[in-house]
């Protein structure tokens, strides 16, 4: 009876199969907010977190950042009005793969995941030493990253994108 409860227990135990289940973890809260342009506009649209061999690209909605304090928080949609994007690279990326007229041939793209879902929210406040200046807080909500396999990427950090300021 003790031999067959055992094999019994070492089949349940050598069946059970968890399919390589694999979270994956997308952590950019510690990068800063980059942008290729020599200063801000409320004209500018792409902006991007590097994370070594990661990026995280946030082409926004034109016409969302305003020289205004907005009352309250605006909201653009993802996909359809703003898009977010996570790449992960061969090799460590910098500001000059974005930014650069002539992009480097290195390193190239390993996975590009586009966000199926979620909301870029903005707050404008004027700045208070500088009344020329506004200060556009981004963060996001709900950002749904799921790869071509259909797996979701469930361990999403990244809700403060950060801020940028812009002047009239």
């Amino acid at each position: 009876m003790r031999i067959l409860f055992a094999c019994v227990v070492l089949m349940l135990l050598i069946s059970c199969d968890d399919g390589d289940l694999q979270i994956a973890t997308i952590d950019f809260d510690s990068a800063s907010l980059e942008f290729c342009d020599t200063q801000t506009t409320t004209s500018s649209t792409v902006f991007f977190k590097l994370n070594a061999t990661e990026a995280l690209i946030l082409d926004l909605q034109s016409g969302v950042l305003k020289n205004e304090v907005s009352d309250g928080t605006l909201t653009s949609s993802v996909p359809s009005q703003s898009q977010i994007t996570y790449r992960t690279f061969s090799d460590n990326v910098a500001k000059g793969y974005f930014c650069d007229a002539i992009p480097p041939t290195t390193p190239t793209v390993v996975e590009e995941i586009l966000a199926q879902g979620g909301e870029v929210l903005i707050t404008t406040i004027q700045n208070e030493t500088d009344t020329t200046q506004y200060d556009h807080t981004i963060e996001l909500s709900g950002i749904s990253l799921v790869r071509d396999n259909g797996e979701r990427v469930t361990d999403l950090t990244i809700s403060n994108f950060g801020t940028i300021s812009t002047t009239e």
